[in-house]
């Protein structure tokens, strides 16, 4: 049994501190909506009062938050945490920041001789609650050993895809195809619909012909073609559309950085953002198809 701190208990994190619970590991949990923290207690975890209290004797700490801002704060603030790490503890952040911010605390974390990897997650919240995340790895190989155990309590895949900040990029490169991915499945299926088509028999057709994908197969954009679809709960329970926006953000930012052209990517965040500002943010991304279908 490991001593894990987990902080940042939202529709992601949640599960996977509870999953690590149920492997039976010492998991303290902390964040900042006590319901979160009263939920993964129900799960087996114990509750700190502060994330200062869950790091302390900690041999792993496990972080799943927002944004940069809050990695960074939460790491390197004035009253961050890394200071008050034990010595020889694993660090671990499966939040999807810029790549920049996760070098930035990898490296501030080395030179007090603590391992870090960024380890962002595919999989969406079935996955994570299940226990199936795919996990993408940047950071030294040694660090990703020891972390493999506590990794494959909570996924199915782990892959190494570089050093500290790849797992990042990675990331992005993932939401970015899935991004657009989303969008355009939502568009085929509204212009199928819009002209007398079935959208559960032509989401069907699409999911075992060229057309197919997670889109057609898991999250598909029209409601009521599958049950378990964010789309069926009025695109609630998912991954939310603002989030998919700062992940494209992320993607854009990179691709200027290294001067690659990403012109769909660039198309898809516009969409996002429109998506947002017709009041869609805290939505599924899926809901992303009411820019074409307003009654989706």
């Amino acid at each position: 049994m490991t001593r894990i701190a987990f902080i940042g208990l939202g529709n992601m994190g949640g599960p996977m501190a509870a999953n690590l619970a149920r492997a039976g590991h010492d998991v303290h949990v902390f964040d900042l909506v006590q319901a979160a923290i009263d939920a993964a207690v129900a799960a087996g975890a114990t509750a700190a009062g502060s994330a200062h209290e869950a790091v302390a004797d900690a041999e792993v700490v496990i972080s799943m938050l927002p944004a940069s801002r809050h990695v960074e704060g939460l790491y390197l603030g004035d009253d961050g945490i890394l200071p008050r790490i034990a010595e020889g503890a694993l660090l671990i952040d499966s939040s999807t920041i810029a790549p920049a911010s996760a070098r930035k605390v990898a490296e501030a974390a080395a030179a007090r001789g603590l391992a870090m990897l960024d380890a962002p997650v595919s999989g969406g919240v079935a996955g994570a609650t299940a226990g199936t995340l795919t996990f993408i790895v940047g950071g030294d190989a040694a660090a990703l050993e020891r972390a493999r155990p506590y990794l494959q309590a909570m996924g199915r895949n782990v892959f190494h895809v570089g050093g500290n900040g790849a797992g990042q990029v990675a990331k992005l490169c993932n939401n970015m195809a899935l991004g657009v991915i989303m969008a355009v499945t939502g568009e085929a299926i509204a212009l199928g619909v819009a002209n007398g088509l079935d959208p559960k028999v032509l989401s069907d057709m699409m999911a075992v012909s060229t057309g197919r994908s997670w889109a057609t197969e898991v999250c598909n954009p029209w409601p009521g073609v599958i049950e378990t679809a964010p789309a069926t709960r009025g695109y609630t329970g998912g991954f939310g559309n603002d989030l998919m926006l700062k992940d494209l953000g992320l993607a854009v930012e990179a691709a200027m950085q290294s001067g690659t052209p990403v012109p769909l990517g660039e198309l898809a965040r516009n969409l996002y953002a429109m998506n947002s500002k017709a009041g869609n943010g805290g939505l599924d991304f899926s809901s992303v198809v009411r820019l074409v279908a307003p009654k989706a």
